[in-house]
């Protein structure tokens, strides 16, 4: 009986005792967790609402498009437009502080008329479009406001697929939502086949109104501008994209001091170099670019150039297609050199390139 009563005892002060102990070890070991860089970003991500008028052409009666039909009857040309207020909502990021400078999605503020910028803390104000390029879908506002909290901006030549990230943004009008995921594969292209792609795919949720939020690594760096989706009824199916932050700060900084990107040309066509090319080119275990078209008395013509040389290489970065060597070129500003590596009949040289102004093709 003793001997029942002594075990009851002991189980009835030890086990709560080893269950305290195990609580107080559990509570002593950080827990992994994104709070921290959750933390230092979100400050500087920002909620993007604008108004707006647009001009709309109404669709009309099949007649009235018929030139015929319109000269007999004294139809003028253009047929019915709407004009309508809209709104809209997307994202930012502070990038510069001291300046006021936000980067968003051009899409984001076309055609707005009032820009409105909130902040973490509900602080809002008025913005102003510094500057907006088409071609890469990026745009820069500037704020007049103090105390703002701004991103450092990270290098995505660094991101591997399969790296972590986390977006920020205001899908669907909720305020600052945090989503994560990982680097889904780099280099993307084919969304508009007439901008300038290098995107970044991620399975982070992206969803309307993330537009031109961040796309942060787990150092709290920005890596990437969330721009656009893949899905067939507007919503997240795991497949998002982000414009890759080298991308961004090379077209920030013409934005900023221009107001626009400065493009200029050198004048060739290019198109990626499958195999069957390599081997009519007796190129063995080649990678790079091929050279379609060389416009006679262009930068490229001038460098020597020639029609079905192979670009392997420009400013020493390898180049493994034709999507990477256009973008490249296009972020560049007229009166820059350039240097690039060139395969013909199977031997290496090297070539300077200067940009041109747009139009200097036309000159004679």
């Amino acid at each position: 009986m003793k001997s029942y009563a002594a075990r009851s005892f002991f189980i009835a002060v030890m086990v709560p005792l080893a269950l305290h102990c195990a609580a107080v070890s559990a509570a002593s070991v950080a827990l992994p967790s994104l709070a921290p860089v959750i933390k230092v970003a979100s400050p500087a991500v920002v909620n993007i609402a604008t108004r707006g008028t647009l001009t709309e052409r109404l669709p009309g009666n099949p007649l009235r498009e018929d030139p015929y039909f319109r000269r007999f009857f004294n139809v003028p040309e253009g047929g019915q437009v709407r004009v309508r207020q809209f709104q809209s909502a997307g994202s930012g990021v502070i990038v510069d502080a001291k300046n006021g400078y936000i980067v968003t999605n051009r899409h984001v503020i076309e055609n707005a008329s009032e820009i409105t910028v909130t902040l973490l803390d509900n602080r809002h104000f008025e913005a102003r479009v510094v500057g907006a390029d088409e071609g890469t879908d990026l745009a820069v506002l500037k704020v007049a406001e103090p105390n703002l909290m701004q991103m450092p901006l990270g290098d995505s030549s660094h991101l591997e697929v399969g790296d972590w990230v986390v977006a920020i943004g205001n899908p669907f009008g909720l305020k600052h939502t945090v989503t994560a995921g990982i680097v889904s594969a780099l280099g993307r292209t084919g969304l508009h086949p007439h901008g300038y792609e290098d995107f970044i795919q991620t399975d982070a949720s992206i969803n309307p109104g993330n537009s031109g939020g961040a796309l942060v690594n787990l150092n709290g760096e920005l890596i990437g501008i969330n721009s656009a989706i893949l899905s067939k009824d507007g919503g997240n199916i795991g497949i998002g994209f982000a414009i890759p932050v080298n991308m961004v700060k090379a077209v920030m900084e013409q934005l900023i001091t221009y107001g626009e990107v400065k493009r200029g040309v050198v004048g060739i066509k290019l198109r990626d170099l499958t195999p069957e090319a390599a081997e009519a080119l007796r190129l063995v275990n080649a990678r790079g670019v091929e050279i379609s078209e060389v416009a006679p008395g262009s930068p490229a013509d001038r460098a020597g150039v020639k029609l079905g040389d192979v670009a392997v290489s420009m400013n020493g970065v390898p180049l493994e297609n034709a999507a990477q060597l256009r973008n490249a070129l296009a972020l560049l500003r007229v009166g820059q050199s350039v240097e690039m590596r060139l395969l013909r009949n199977s031997v290496e040289r090297s070539v300077t390139l200067t940009i041109n102004p747009p139009n200097s093709l036309n000159r004679r």
